[in-house]
């Protein structure tokens, strides 16, 4: 699990939990159901089953992989439109290609984030390079749907690429965790990622016996999602492992360790943390769009079928599918 990482996170600024600092109780500890997107890729939905009041602003979040594909194996998604909030799509193994409707796209890789910004809505569409089906290899990523203010959602759509170099790398006063901010700010030091909706974004990887305690802003939510190994959340140490997510409670710091022992193909735990200042606004989720009323859905539906949310390049030779 390469990403971005540092030789000696000791040479890094180092991030603490004030000693008031209050301890968020862990809520809920949740285990992804496995499944298939796009053309057939599998992920683990890392927030089925949990309440929306601890998820606001985030609507859903999908592990991709982590998948060994043989040659001719590597799946991506089909052209299909979105409107209405924000795709996040972070690659920590292998790489991806994205395009849409309005000329936008790029390619990302090893560490890179692929930030868009759907707003008023396009057509998008990501597949794994011709090269990379050929050849096959490790794929492995995430991808978090973050919601929009119902003041934003008919914003111009646009992109960020955040590439893996630009991350903000932190540690732990003792170096036990590798923290890579990808967006919003921990203790100060801000990530890369420019969000409507204040998020904190980072994926942390903590060596096998390391506990970490950081600060966490008190008008935010908290969740953490395990990318691969196992450890224990909170102060009572709840058991976490890959695939599961902890919802934390009020307070102004999270804990979590990483068990002494790890699994031979995952040295390390590796954690997704977020969390955000919730919106707090009426939400109505259908397929890829978000929106704020039914009748705001049903008129993004029309707008998609009568081709408002633009229309795929005839270069793909590729029709549109349906919702």
């Amino acid at each position: 699990m390469p990403a971005v990482t540092v030789e000696n996170p000791l040479t890094l600024p180092r991030v603490v939990a004030p000693a008031e600092a209050v301890a968020r109780p862990v809520l809920t500890v949740t285990t992804a159901p496995s499944g298939f997107e796009g053309e057939g890729f599998p992920v683990r939905r890392a927030f089925a089953g949990i309440d929306y009041r601890h998820l606001d602003p985030f609507i859903m979040m999908d592990q991709m992989g982590e998948v060994e594909y043989q040659p001719g194996e590597p799946k991506g998604t089909p052209w299909h439109p979105h409107r209405g909030f924000e795709t996040v799509t972070y690659i920590i193994d292998g790489i991806f290609d994205h395009q849409d409707s309005h000329g936008g796209g790029g390619t990302i890789t090893n560490g890179d984030t692929q930030w868009m910004t759907a707003g008023s809505g396009l057509l998008h569409i990501e597949a794994p390079p011709e090269s990379l089906v050929m050849s096959g290899g490790l794929f492995h990523g995430i991808q978090l749907w973050v919601n929009l203010p119902g003041r934003d959602k008919m914003m111009a759509p646009k992109y960020q690429d955040i590439r893996g170099g630009q991350v903000q790398l932190l540690s732990t006063p003792d170096g036990g965790a590798l923290l890579r901010v990808i967006a919003g700010e921990l203790d100060g030091h801000q990530g890369p990622g420019i969000t409507h909706t204040p998020i904190t974004l980072l994926h942390a990887t903590v060596a096998p016996g390391a506990e970490i305690t950081l600060p966490w802003r008190e008008d935010f939510n908290a969740l953490a999602y395990v990318l691969a190994g196992r450890g224990s959340v909170g102060v009572g140490r709840r058991p976490i492992q890959l695939g599961r997510t902890a919802v934390f409670g009020a307070g102004s710091s999270i804990t979590f360790r990483a068990d002494e022992k790890q699994d031979a193909n995952a040295p390390d735990l590796e954690i997704v943390l977020l969390g955000g200042q919730p919106i707090r606004e009426p939400m109505a989720h259908y397929g890829p769009f978000v929106m704020n009323t039914r009748q705001e859905l049903q008129q993004a539906v029309e707008d998609f079928q009568k081709g408002r949310l633009g229309t795929i390049p005839t270069v793909h030779g590729m029709s549109e599918g349906g919702l």
